[in-house]
């Protein structure tokens, strides 16, 4: 390490650290905001006090049943859900950037999504009810699974997975799968195209505590083991060759890398629809304040992307009340223009 990178990377450490100690509380007010905020108001004294209650602690400050049903029922499971959907998008992304070794890589690029809204334009339009009102769900997400099999197939060279094979193949199952929704869209009736837009819009406005629990294992199991794969993500910022030269198993580490995000992704596209943008967003952002060190990067990325979501939500259901703005729309109208901001300012920085 030279005398003038010490400084920078010392700063780089500090930041990171108080990035990591500032979004848990980010997090905890964004929750209090999102529970409390709505038709029915609930002060942030009485939200503690409902939850309590079942604990057999007297009430801070008094409330009314209606307000806690509302939270118990409504508000949490979508709070809940909006937190597991961010985070798992969030360090998604973040993981698909460090394997590609592109800050412009995003979930979507293996087809998950893309996948998904096929097989739940099909459910809709072929009238799939096997599993009742988790049909569309369980589509989308065994569509997620297909095509990131299919890509996993398309990818390999010689027993190996080729990380530019899987980027091109991925595009063309996007495209495909597009069509193949396109096709459905074009069958489909007035009422199951409302269904199938408003899906593709994403929104969590279905979410409830089963729904919830469904989407909870996957997504935390990517939660949790993806920063587990940061030593290995950093090795890759050298090529896959240094990587392996300093010990890393370089093509389990990208089956793994590869299988949580299909995980991860799908039942978060599966339980919320599509919602663009936070897996490409937030670990960019991200990446300028603390440095490209995945240690921090991972799980910051997780934290902040549930924080956003949760927020985008609540922004959703309250900017046009009493109609619902889909969630995917939000994302997109902040996400998008926010983008194009720091990519203007890479290109300035870099004399581009």
């Amino acid at each position: 390490m030279t005398a003038a990178a010490a400084p920078v990377l010392s700063r780089q450490r500090t930041r990171a650290a108080l990035v990591l100690l500032a979004l848990p509380l980010l997090l905890v007010g964004a929750v209090v905001l999102a529970v409390g905020t709505g038709a029915v108001p609930i002060t942030p004294g009485q939200v503690l006090s409902i939850l309590l209650a079942p604990l057999g602690v007297s009430p801070l400050q008094g409330y009314e049943e209606q307000q806690a049903a509302v939270l118990w029922a409504i508000r949490l499971p979508r709070v809940a859900l909006g937190i597991l959907v961010g985070a798992g998008l969030a360090i998604a992304g973040a993981a698909m950037q460090g394997l590609f070794r592109n800050p412009l890589a995003d979930p979507g690029l293996l087809g998950i999504s893309s996948g998904a809204s096929l097989a739940a334009a099909m459910s809709v339009v072929l009238g799939f009810h096997a599993f009742g009102m988790y049909s569309l769900p369980a589509a989308a997400f065994v569509g997620s699974l297909l095509s990131t099999a299919l890509i996993y197939l398309l990818s390999q060279d010689r027993g190996r997975v080729n990380v530019t094979t899987m980027l091109l193949a991925g595009i063309a199952i996007n495209a495909l799968c597009g069509a193949g929704t396109g096709l459905m869209t074009f069958l489909a009736t007035d009422e199951q195209l409302r269904t199938i837009t408003f899906w593709n819009l994403g929104s969590l406005g279905g979410a409830t505590w089963p729904t919830v629990l469904s989407a909870l294992p996957l997504i935390v199991l990517g939660v949790l083991v993806l920063p587990l794969t940061a030593r290995a993500l950093n090795a890759f910022m050298l090529g896959e060759s240094g990587a392996a030269h300093l010990g890393i198993p370089v093509q389990g580490v990208k089956w793994l890398i590869v299988t949580l995000v299909a995980l991860s992704v799908g039942a978060g596209v599966a339980v919320a629809g599509t919602i663009g943008f936070v897996g490409l967003v937030v670990p960019h952002l991200l990446r300028l304040v603390t440095g490209p060190n995945h240690r921090t990067l991972l799980p910051a990325s997780a934290l902040l992307g549930a924080t956003l979501l949760v927020l985008a939500d609540l922004v959703s259901r309250t900017v046009a009340v009493p109609a619902e703005v889909p969630i995917g729309i939000v994302t997109a109208l902040l996400g998008a223009p926010f983008f194009l901001y720091l990519l203007r300012q890479g290109r300035q920085e870099t004399g581009l």
